[in-house]
C-alpha cells in the first residue's frame, strides 16, 4: 500500500488554499463541504470559484508570501507557477503541515482521493497520483453501486449506534447484529423510505434474545488464482469470517479480501510436507465454530474437485455445525480456458475426464486402458512429478505417441506459462523447462487448438 487512506475532521479548522483557478475552485468546494475555515490566497479568482461573499472563505487578493501558512492545519497549492508551488511545499514541510500540490505528486505529502459522497458515508479512491482519470473511472462505478439512499442507512446507524452497541455483550455478537441491520430487511426498509417500519423492526430485533453462539463454516472455492474469478457469494462470506483458514494454492490477494481484523491461518500442504494434517484441519473447523466464530475455509480451485472438501464438511455434519459450500472455478476449467484449449469441441472431443496425477508410493494406479478414447480429453491434476509415468502408461495402453499434450504452469496468474508437445516429447520438454507447481496437464487433440486460440499472456 503506497498511501494510507485516512479521513480528516476539518470542521472549523484553518486550511490554506493557494490559487484561484478552476482546479483550485474544485478543491475549495470540497473543503467548504467538510466545514473547514478556508483562507484562499490568489491575486485573481476564476468566475466559477466559490464567492467570498458567501462567508465560507477568507480571500487574500495577493500572491503567496512566506509565513502565510503559520496557522494552517492543511495546505493545498493549485497555481500554474511551479516556483510558487515549490515554495508553498517547502514551507508546509518545514512547519510539519500536510500539503498537496495539485498535479505534482512529488510535491505532496497527501493526495486528494476521488470521493463518492453518501454522507456520513464516504468512499475514497486514490491512485497515489499516478492516474487521477483512473480513480475517477473507479469512482463512477462505485457511484452506480451505491444508491443515494445509502446515506440514509448511515444516518440511521449513527442515530441508533449507542442502543445497538449496548444490546450485545461481546464484539462478535455486536458485529453480527450490525450485519443483520446493514445487510438485512431493516436496510431495505430504509432504502424504500419506510423509516417508521425500520424503527419498529430494529426495536423488535434488539428486544429479541441473542442468538445461539454456535458459529458457522463457509467452505469456499477460491478458484485457480485470479482474484476476479471469485464469485460474489464467495467474497461476501469471506468478508463475514472471523477466522480464515487458507491453503497454499490460494492467492494471497484473495486472503487479503477478508476483513482486516479477521485472523488468517495458513494450513497449506506441500508435496511430502503436510504442515497441518487433514484431521487437524477438520478438528480446528469444528472447534472454532463451537466458539461461536464464523470460519472461512478457503481452498484453491473447487473444494469438491480433488480438494478434500467432502471430508471437511462430513466432520462438520457429524458435529452438527452449520456450514455452506461455495463452488469455485476448478483448475482444470480455468487452465484450459486461459491457455486457449477448449476441453470439449465438436471436431475433437465429446467428453472430458478429470484425473488425479498425485502418485502414491511412487506409482499411479489407474485403469489406463480406459483412457484411450481419442474423443475424450484427459486432464491430470497434481501431475508434474508423475508426468513421465503418465506419458509412458498412456502409450503402453494404446494412446498414440503423437497425441497432443499441454502443461499449464501457474494458470490464470501473470506468471502463467504454456508448454505444448506430445506424449512422446513432453517428458524431455518438461525436464528442459523446469516448470514449478501448481501445474495442470491436458491431453488430447484439443491441445492442437492452443496455437490459434491462446489469448492470455505471452505479451
Amino acid at each position: 500500500m503506497e498511501l494510507l487512506p485516512i479521513s480528516l475532521r476539518l470542521r472549523d479548522e484553518p486550511v490554506v488554499l493557494v490559487g484561484g483557478g478552476v482546479v483550485a475552485g474544485r478543491k475549495a468546494r470540497a473543503l467548504i463541504a467538510a466545514g473547514a475555515r478556508l483562507t484562499v490566497i490568489a491575486p485573481e479568482r476564476d468566475p466559477g470559484f466559490p464567492s467570498p461573499e458567501s462567508g465560507d472563505i477568507e480571500w487574500l487578493s495577493r500572491c503567496y508570501e512566506p509565513g502565510d501558512l503559520a496557522s494552517a492545519v492543511l495546505v493545498i497549492a493549485a497555481t500554474p507557477d511551479r516556483q510558487v508551488n515549490e515554495a508553498v511545499y517547502r514551507e508546509a514541510r518545514e512547519r510539519g503541515i500536510p500539503v498537496n500540490v495539485v498535479d505534482s505528486p512529488d510535491l505532496c505529502s497527501f493526495q486528494f482521493p476521488a470521493i463518492v459522497d453518501r454522507s456520513p458515508l464516504t468512499v475514497a479512491i486514490s491512485s497515489a497520483g499516478s492516474s487521477p482519470v483512473l480513480a475517477r473511472s473507479v469512482r463512477s462505478r462505485v457511484e452506480a453501486m451505491l444508491p443515494a439512499a445509502t446515506a440514509d442507512i448511515a444516518r440511521f446507524a449513527r442515530l441508533h449506534r449507542a442502543r445497538i452497541q449496548a444490546a450485545r455483550g461481546t464484539e462478535g455478537e455486536r458485529r453480527r447484529l450490525w450485519e443483520q441491520i446493514i445487510d438485512g430487511p431493516i436496510a431495505q426498509l430504509i432504502l424504500r423510505n419506510r423509516w417508521q417500519a425500520a424503527e419498529q423492526a430494529l426495536a423488535e430485533l434488539l428486544d429479541a434474545p441473542a442468538p445461539d453462539t454456535l458459529g458457522e463454516v463457509f467452505l469456499i472455492g477460491a478458484g485457480p488464482g485470479d482474484p476476479e474469478l471469485m464469485t460474489f457469494k464467495a467474497l461476501r462470506l469471506l468478508q463475514r469470517a472471523d477466522v480464515v483458514l487458507h491453503d497454499r494454492l490460494v492467492n494471497p490477494a484473495i486472503v487479503a479480501m477478508a476483513r482486516r481484523d479477521a485472523e488468517k491461518r495458513y494450513v497449506g500442504k506441500r508435496r511430502s510436507e503436510h504442515s497441518v494434517p487433514q484431521e487437524t484441519i477438520n478438528e480446528t473447523l469444528v472447534a472454532l465454530a463451537k466458539e461461536g466464530k464464523y470460519v472461512a475455509r478457503l481452498k484453491g480451485g473447487d473444494p469438491f474437485v480433488f480438494g478434500r472438501g467432502g471430508e471437511e464438511i462430513a466432520e462438520l455434519a457429524r458435529e452438527q455445525i452449520p456450514f455452506q459450500v461455495v463452488p469455485g472455478i476448478t483448475a482444470g476449467n480455468a487452465a484450459a480456458c486461459y491457455a486457449g484449449i477448449p476441453l470439449t469441441h465438436r471436431d475433437h472431443a465429446q467428453a472430458v475426464r478429470f484425473v488425479t496425477g498425485h502418485t502414491k508410493d511412487g506409482r499411479l494406479n489407474h485403469p489406463w486402458k480406459d483412457f484411450c478414447n481419442e474423443q475424450e480429453t484427459l486432464v491430470f491434476y497434481m501431475g508434474l512429478v508423475g508426468l513421465p509415468q503418465i506419458c509412458e502408461e498412456l502409450q503402453r495402453a494404446g494412446r498414440a505417441p503423437e497425441t497432443p499434450m499441454a502443461l499449464v504452469e501457474r494458470a490464470t496468474s501473470p506468471e502463467q506459462r504454456l508448454i505444448t508437445g506430445t506424449l512422446a516429447t513432453m517428458p524431455a520438454l518438461v525436464e528442459a523447462s523446469q516448470p514449478k507447481p501448481p501445474t495442470l496437464i491436458i491431453i488430447g487433440s484439443v491441445v492442437s487448438l492452443a496455437n490459434d486460440l491462446s489469448w492470455f499472456g505471452s505479451g
